[in-house]
């Protein structure tokens, strides 16, 4: 992930950004209350659903200074909005609508207070991608750990694949992890993850430092 980041940036135009962000703000109002059902699937996952644990490779990569990887936004529309102490519900629906291909649980299986006390860090930063004023990602930044930066997740939406918009995105939230000045920005996947992961993250300027077996509990 490279280096410094604005809202602005190469996203475009300051009078659309404005109004994207008076879009974000009203939908959060209404996502807080229409995404009750994401809320129940958590509930109903930790209460429900059987789980396994298996060893998953893991593999760790990192690096210690920005790469010049700037990379043009691949359509019109896009906005990155920085969800400060978002809700609930709403963190739950970006986490579960760009996980749920990939069996990410672990937010998922925490309960309220757990997974408050994450993103509501003053350390820890959910940047929600939009297209067109529809949600379509998100990058979670965090800054918990002194003198560096971890990007603890990164996704995009099933329907937003494939058009150039990962790439976009990851570049944006490495530029914004290097505007903390940290020493390092590290990242890791796994093999449950999209099969473009590491490649992605490669070309973005991380190198692989470590490479493990982690046991990941999953549904059975």
């Amino acid at each position: 992930m490279p280096k410094r980041i604005s809202n602005s940036g190469t996203i475009g135009r300051r009078r659309e950004d404005d109004l994207l962000l008076d879009f974000a703000v009203d939908t959060a109002v209404f996502d807080s209350q229409m995404l009750d059902t994401h809320a129940a699937f958590h509930l109903h996952l930790e209460a429900d659903t059987a789980m396994k644990t298996i060893p998953i490779k893991t593999t760790y990569l990192q690096m210690f200074a920005p790469k010049d990887c700037a990379t043009p936004a691949p359509c019109e529309g896009i906005s990155i909005l920085w969800a400060q102490k978002p809700t609930l519900a709403f963190y739950r629906f970006l986490y579960e609508s760009v996980g749920k291909d990939w069996t990410w649980v672990d937010r998922l299986l925490m309960t309220d207070d757990q997974l408050q006390a994450i993103i509501h860090d003053e350390s820890v930063e959910i940047h929600v991608l939009y297209v067109r004023g529809t949600p379509a990602g998100f990058a979670e930044l965090d800054r918990r750990v002194s003198g560096e930066v971890e990007l603890a997740y990164f996704g995009l939406m099933p329907e937003f694949q494939g058009n150039g918009l990962g790439r976009y995105f990851l570049h944006w939230a490495v530029e914004k992890a290097w505007s903390h000045d940290p020493g390092r920005v590290w990242v890791h996947t796994c093999e449950l993850d999209h099969p473009a992961a590491l490649t992605l993250y490669q070309g973005a300027g991380f190198e692989v430092f470590d490479s493990r077996l982690i046991d990941q509990r999953i549904p059975d």
